[in-house]
């Protein structure tokens, strides 16, 4: 896996090897574009930080290397369901690599990463989020790229409650601007299509119109989110905008674009939504992953009795 942001940086570490996986997972294992995009980034990770060690090939992994490399995770912050993931991206690497004898023995047999918190996701109110919506609304009346296009990916995440690796997909012919849906591709390169609300059209309209005509270049494409250099939007500019948003909401502790998809799900559940049709909406396989929300919405349901109630 090389470096594509031009010719002066240095080739990465067990590059082939790495070039090879991805392959694999995109031909044989018939992963979706954003899961492939999501293993590439964690080997590119994995493989800068085996440089800083001086380990140029796969011969050099051992087990040290590999728990070091989670502990500088840990060391910046990230969350342990980051974390556990890119230990699981690893370990798929790592064993794809011996069964095709580009290692002799693998490292990482016994490399254990933190568990997830089984605890329930956190989410806004709508007394919190209406506000959050308001502000980004009010940034936006002066036409200013940055803002038009961070109030239209804040309306389309919740109302949509797609997720981030769906949205920066997406392409301008995706929406259906008449009967307000648009098409994603989500895992398992599955394609379903999802409402948005008016809030939503709204400020995409604004964002193509006023924003995205500031920023198209002639290489741009289809792309629906850009950058301010034209290209692509990618999942971790597109992180930063909400989080950077969400920051200014007090008394939650809902951080980054998954956030909103937990709170759209969670509020349409309290309106009286059926389960199956948000399963659908969101793109789950299990309904079992869905139900987790309806937890949520229990637990909110018994704070507030607790809360409100005379003899609770």
């Amino acid at each position: 896996m090389r470096e594509r942001r031009g010719g002066n940086r240095p080739t990465l570490p067990f590059a082939n090897e790495s070039e090879g996986f991805i392959r694999y997972l995109e031909r044989e294992r018939n992963r979706s574009v954003h899961t492939v995009r999501a293993y590439q980034g964690d080997l590119e990770n994995f493989a800068a930080f085996s440089a800083s060690l001086g380990i140029a090939t796969l011969a050099g992994l051992d087990l040290t290397c590999l728990r070091s490399w989670l502990g500088s995770l840990d060391q910046q912050g990230l969350s342990r369901a980051t974390i556990a993931r890119r230990a699981a991206t690893v370990r798929n690497f790592l064993a794809w690599a011996t069964r095709e004898g580009h290692l002799a023995e693998n490292p990482a047999l016994r490399l254990k990463a933190p568990r997830r918190r089984n605890g329930l996701p956190d989410v806004l109110s709508v007394s919190q989020l209406e506000p959050l919506l308001a502000a980004a609304q009010d940034a936006a009346v002066g036409g200013d790229p940055q803002a038009l296009r961070a109030r239209a990916l804040l309306e389309l995440l919740y109302g949509s409650g797609i997720r981030v690796g769906e949205l920066v997909g997406l392409d301008l012919d995706d929406l259906d601007h008449d009967r307000r849906m648009v098409r994603v591709l989500g895992k398992g390169n599955k394609e379903r299509t999802v409402p948005y609300g008016v809030p939503a059209a709204q400020a995409l309209n604004d964002w193509i119109g006023r924003g995205r005509t500031r920023w198209v270049k002639p290489d741009s494409g289809a792309a629906l989110f850009l950058g301010p250099r034209g290209r692509r939007l990618d999942q971790r500019q597109a992180r930063s905008v909400v989080e950077r948003h969400l920051a200014g909401v007090d008394g939650t502790g809902a951080t980054g674009p998954h956030a909103l998809r937990h709170t759209a799900a969670t509020h349409l559940l309290d309106g009286g939504a059926d389960l199956r049709a948000v399963q659908e909406l969101l793109g789950h396989r299990s309904l079992a992953t869905t139900q987790l929300y309806t937890h949520v919405s229990v637990d909110r349901l018994r704070r507030s009795y607790e809360q409100a109630h005379p003899r609770a």
